[in-house]
């Protein structure tokens, strides 16, 4: 089988950052199968590498977190005429295997299954365009009427979706009843990251100390809501307790939160850069609870975000601000608490329990790497995958119905 693999923002682990559609085409050529991938970068040439089996075409296509509406839509719509052209020159694939966001990916699939009748299946990470209108991005009626007539063209003339959360499936289904959906989580990478004690001098190096600690690591852009842990680390120094804070990422808000701490004056808070994987698992080996977090609207909370699968394969425990997937998660399995961003002080409370009860806290991150080992490896993932591609050569995996959980 030929697959033509298209994500937009395609990144190596070497480069960090959201690394699904990698470990997910990695696996499917070590099955066997021919991968091309069709991605952009911020270079102004075409470029053609092959990582680990993986034909990768990289289209000159410059983007930016901190583009603005008009911007994005122009790098959008670059990507797909370009992507388009090299369609064209390749062989033909069996299929098309599409991931958003942004949702205007979609439109190659559209395309190649008029013009050449190329079959696609179309991934959906992130509600397109329901997310972007409900956190008011998006205001100009024509312009959603015109998205959510896009959106449901792309759904309902794809072979099959595969949707990252409960969510998200029960969204799609809501609005397109005959497609054939499939559930495929992001998921953990259970070989590198893994459960290790915190070191003394790796700690030093870090500029962190051995203490009880809270870490975010991941996008910090509008809708993460990370003032919410910026005050969280103030109310934790207002009341005295021992223990630190670590930020670590980019994105659009990153300066203004540091502006925040400044102003008031945390001591317990570390900014961390944006790191690659491997600099992800030196935070996460100093670290006792990952910090998940949304803004308050309920689109976001069908989201799978990867920071929590990170912090599930290291074994850590998860403080979550948000109600959705993710939260019913950590409530089943006893992975850590829930952040109340209207309680503070109830929070730092719970977390005074766990930082005081070694025994408590060992429990929760003894869950987290469970669930991770038995229900959302990566290899289970592919396996998933191979079979939405092919059910006759690959069998479905039935023992995932430990998060067919409704968000």
């Amino acid at each position: 089988m030929r697959i033509i693999y298209i994500h937009q923002y395609f990144v190596t682990p070497e480069e960090g950052g959201a690394i699904r559609s990698y470990h997910l085409a990695k696996g499917l050529v070590e099955a066997g199968l021919e991968v091309e991938m069709i991605t952009a970068h911020n270079h102004s040439n075409y470029d053609l590498r092959i990582i680990d089996g993986i034909k990768v075409h990289y289209l000159p296509v410059p983007y930016d977190n901190a583009f603005g509406f008009l911007k994005r839509t122009v790098a959008f719509s670059r990507f797909v005429t370009k992507a388009k052209s090299l369609i064209k020159r390749l062989p033909r694939p069996d299929l098309l295997y599409i991931t958003s966001t942004p949702l205007t990916t979609g439109l190659i699939g559209l395309w190649a299954k008029k013009k050449f009748a190329l079959p696609y299946i179309f991934e959906v990470r992130d509600l397109w365009p329901e997310a972007p209108i409900q956190v008011g991005v998006i205001r100009n009626k024509l312009i959603k009427k015109a998205l959510y007539y896009l959106e449901e063209r792309i759904y309902s003339r794809a072979l099959k979706i595969v949707a990252l959360s409960p969510g998200i499936k029960n969204y799609i289904r809501n609005k397109c009843q005959r497609a054939e959906l499939f559930l495929i989580p992001n998921f953990c990478d259970t070989d590198f990251f893994s459960p290790v004690k915190k070191d003394g001098q790796k700690l030093e190096k870090l500029g962190l100390k051995e203490r009880f600690t809270i870490t975010y690591t991941g996008a910090v852009g509008s809708v993460n809501a990370l003032h919410e842990f910026i005050y969280l680390a103030k109310d934790a120094q207002d009341q005295s307790k021992d223990w630190q804070f670590i930020l670590m990422g980019k994105g659009m808000k990153k300066q203004e939160l540091e502006v925040l701490s400044k102003d008031l004056r945390l001591k317990n808070l570390k900014f961390h850069p944006f790191g690659n994987k491997r600099e992800v698992r030196e935070i996460l080996a100093a670290t006792d609870i990952v910090y998940v977090s949304f803004d308050h609207f309920p689109v976001l909370g069908t989201n799978s975000p990867n920071k929590f699968f990170d912090a599930l394969a290291m074994g850590k425990a998860v403080l979550v601000n948000h109600k959705g997937w993710v939260y019913e998660l950590i409530k089943r399995h006893r992975l850590g608490l829930y952040h109340n961003p209207g309680n503070h002080r109830e929070t730092i409370r719970q977390l005074a329990v766990l930082s005081e009860n070694p025994q408590a806290l060992k429990q929760a991150q003894k869950n987290s790497r469970s669930l991770a080992t038995l229900h959302f490896s990566k290899e289970k993932a592919v396996r998933k995958l191979l079979f939405v591609l092919d059910p006759v050569k690959f069998k479905m995996d039935t023992t995932d119905g430990v998060y067919i959980l409704t968000a």
